[in-house]
């Protein structure tokens, strides 16, 4: 649930987007508040994922890539000359819309960035596997087959194990860039009841394509369209009473 009496998780503050001098995101300013499930909607190329990619900033790696204005994590911006962009990505972790299981055992995936950061004892690894699985809703299909090849699992149980290799981490915010495009309506639910549970731990950052979605599995809504931000709001007063018609138009099926 939004608790907007603390100070915001994530400011946003006049951000513009831009590869090679074009820009996709204009003057942005939103705040995301601790624990909140917000998602963001809006037809393709609205800079939704641009965004994304910022607030772990792996738009850093892209050629041409330029932002303007401040995104604050806890009143700290992270853009900073000395931000270690490492420690950043662990706290701010992301889901893609295309699970990538690393090429070893489910229990490998979920323990390499852990020993990245320097965890070794086999406890708190195994502890860790656990937690984050049943997190990930994949704990009860998966316990007794932890040390077979990832990718002997379907796609609905390879994006859980990415979820799950995110959450062993402990990362303050998850981001999900369409994490259930590819799939089907029982992983999909599976994915949604995920993230009820994990708002009370994380704050929670979702990009779907998918209004009915964005209806089920949110808090608050921001509403994209052609690189601006249109309107935010909690998600049943943007689904029911939107202060712009572009926003009824999009989530009626007028466009998009």
């Amino acid at each position: 649930m939004t608790d907007t009496t603390k100070q915001p998780k994530i400011q946003v503050r006049d951000v513009t987007i831009s590869y090679a001098g074009k820009a996709v995101l204009r003057n942005l300013s939103l705040d995301i508040h601790p624990n909140e499930r917000l998602a963001i909607i809006g037809p393709a190329n609205s800079g939704k994922t641009s965004l994304l990619r910022c607030l772990n900033r792996l738009n850093d790696l892209q050629y041409g890539f330029s932002v303007t204005g401040q995104i604050l994590l806890d009143g700290r911006d992270i853009y900073a000359p000395n931000v270690d962009v490492a420690a950043l990505r662990r706290r701010v972790g992301m889901v893609y819309a295309v699970p990538v299981p690393l090429p070893w055992s489910m229990y490998e995936n979920i323990v390499f960035g852990l020993r990245v950061t320097g965890i070794r004892d086999k406890a708190t690894l195994d502890e860790r596997v656990e937690t984050s699985l049943k997190s990930a809703v994949l704990w009860d299909e998966i316990k007794d087959r932890l040390h077979e090849p990832a990718h002997n699992l379907s796609g609905g149980q390879q994006q859980r194990l990415c979820l799950a290799r995110v959450l062993a981490l402990h990362p303050d915010v998850l981001i999900l860039d369409e994490p259930c495009s590819g799939l089907d309506p029982i992983s999909t639910g599976k994915i949604e009841d995920a993230l009820a549970e994990l708002a009370a731990r994380h704050t929670i950052i979702l990009v779907t394509n998918n209004t009915k979605q964005a209806s089920r599995a949110s808090d608050r809504i921001a509403f994209f369209l052609m690189g601006e931000l249109v309107e935010t709001g909690p998600t049943t007063q943007i689904f029911t009473k939107p202060n712009d018609p572009r926003t009824d138009d999009y989530i009626t099926g007028r466009f998009g």
